[in-house]
């Protein structure tokens, strides 16, 4: 099979002994971390909707506003493209971008809990600041307090999530953190539709209303454990045992309390990670969790979408009220869509949901593409059963995206790393990601002024490439354990050129020097 990586029960060490039940105090630990992926949601759909409300236009950006007014009823492709503009939405990821860093310094020493708290404080103050901003500059600093906060959030959320688990519901997990972000989106699409209608200061609303999400973040982190992968990498071992018995429900945790132990003995021996992350063995895990598959969930173009979903609607000569509608029908395709891939994913695996939603993407962005090719930006306003169609086809587009591309964007990078270079993959992975989508964002507008509905044509071709890399380069990692995804990269047509029997043998010698 071209994506190889199957793994035969005589390598799995001791994954087959692990024993686990649901436990409240899991539960807990898991929807108090996965509010992070709230912060990062409510930003995705307040930006969005904020910079096409009037009040906040004439506020800061008369001149996009006198535009917009001019072509009020009217197709057109250009209406908000501003530099400015778009940097009081890129700039939060530039932010974010800059301080993963920071945060790969602190989830690996001072552990995952503490890079949640940090998160949460700052993207509080963000929230402060640009409600209460007097000028551009305010809002540009308010947005790089949100940055930092969604950049040691996006680091240490998908690794808590992943490592609090066990392996056969990983995925869905996991995913925790992609439904709360699609539920911080959804519930920001109402806010912006309430507070449109107050004015003029509706806009520092919806801004502010950021701290309460952080604020629930911050308040349950404090009751947060922290979790046994970092306890153990911080030498803490009897606190781990008992952290691990208690999320497991059950005594009989020796097996993988042993492993986590052997993890940790090759974690400690790494003094640089980020360097060891260029080490031959670690070549898969670099090319494909931490380089391509966080580049690839933003070039599928759907982010553009959410960011400037009631730009984009208005743009395309909906109302005010009516682009705002469309978005949140939009996001809410989204909700849908996480709740779908949390109860299949860990059924059908995560190559199956990347390669179906692939090849469904690309026909909805042609189809998209083309429509508008036809009937958009001749100055006049779309039909309405066209603007129906286009609604339909977005709402499908984002339904495949958010059972796929978008969550496991998150989660399998968290799952391919060893714990040794683990905080400092996700390190990158959240580096990419928010390049990509500081990029992605800051050029959306300038690209759909010019590239029209060529755009769309752009997004269908780089997703029919991106889907043909993982159906060939991905091994499905479902029910594995994650200090046991090696053996994957072993049996994999491609990767097992970089990961050696010695690298297996190693593994094995450790795991007997502790047994």
């Amino acid at each position: 099979m071209a994506g190889g990586g199957f793994v035969d029960a005589g390598n799995r060490g001791r994954a087959e002994q692990y024993e686990y039940r649901i436990t409240p105090y899991f539960v807990f630990a898991s929807f108090v971390a996965a509010l992070g992926g709230s912060l990062f949601g409510y930003d995705l759909g307040v930006s969005g909707g904020v910079t096409s409300m009037d009040d906040f236009l004439k506020d800061f950006f008369p001149h996009v506003y006198r535009r917009k007014q001019a072509h009020l009823h009217e197709t057109n492709y250009c209406k908000y493209d501003d530099q400015i503009l778009t940097l009081f939405t890129s700039s939060l990821y530039y932010a974010a971008l800059v301080s993963t860093f920071a945060a790969s310094y602190v989830t690996r020493n001072k552990g995952r809990r503490m890079s949640i708290l940090v998160g949460s404080t700052s993207f509080f103050f963000g929230g402060i600041i640009n409600a209460f901003a007097k000028n551009v500059f305010m809002l540009i600093l308010g947005r790089v307090f949100l940055g930092f906060g969604i950049g040691f959030g996006n680091q240490a959320v998908p690794l808590y999530l992943s490592e609090m688990a066990p392996a056969k519901i990983r995925g869905a997990v996991n995913q925790l953190f992609q439904l709360t972000t699609c539920l911080g989106i959804l519930v920001a699409n109402f806010i912006n539709y309430g507070t449109a209608h107050i004015h003029p200061w509706g806009w520092r609303l919806s801004v502010g209303l950021a701290t309460l999400p952080a604020t629930l973040m911050f308040v349950g982190g404090l009751f947060l454990p922290e979790t046994p992968n970092s306890l153990v990498e911080q030498g803490k071992l009897e606190e781990a045992r008992s952290v691990l018995e208690k999320i497991r429900g059950t005594k009989n945790v020796d097996a993988e309390f042993a492993d986590l132990v052997d993890a940790s003995e090759q974690a400690r021996a790494i003094k640089h990670p980020f360097r060891n992350l260029l080490k031959r063995r670690n070549r898969p895990q670099l090319i494909l969790g931490a380089l391509c598959i966080p580049a690839f969930q933003q070039l599928t173009g759907n982010n553009s979408i959410l960011f400037y979903a009631p730009v984009f609607f208005q743009s395309m000569g909906f109302s005010s009220n009516a682009s705002l509608y469309s978005s949140t029908i939009t996001n809410g395709a989204l909700v849908v869509a996480a709740l779908i891939s949390m109860s299949l994913v860990d059924k059908f695996g995560r190559r199956a949901f990347y390669v179906e939603a692939g090849i469904e993407m690309f026909f909805e962005m042609i189809a998209v593409g083309i429509t508008l090719g036809i009937y958009f930006g001749k100055g006049s306003e779309i039909p309405k059963g066209i603007g129906v169609f286009l609604v339909i086809c977005l709402c499908l587009f984002v339904l495949a995206y958010g059972r796929s591309w978008g969550p496991l964007g998150w989660l399998v990078p968290s799952e391919l790393f060893p714990l040794e270079t683990r905080s400092a993959g996700q390190s990158i992975v959240v580096c990419v990601n928010m390049i990509f989508t500081a990029l992605i964002a800051q050029c959306f507008l300038a690209a759909l002024c010019r590239l029209k509905f060529g755009i769309f044509l752009l997004f269908a071709g780089l997703i029919l490439i991106m889907t043909i890399t993982i159906f060939f380069l991905l091994p499905e990692t479902k029910q594995v354990p994650i200090e046991e995804v090696i053996f994957l990269w072993k049996n994999h047509w491609l990767w097992k050129r970089y990961v050696t029997d010695e690298d297996i043998d190693g593994f094995h010698k450790e795991e007997d020097q502790q047994a």
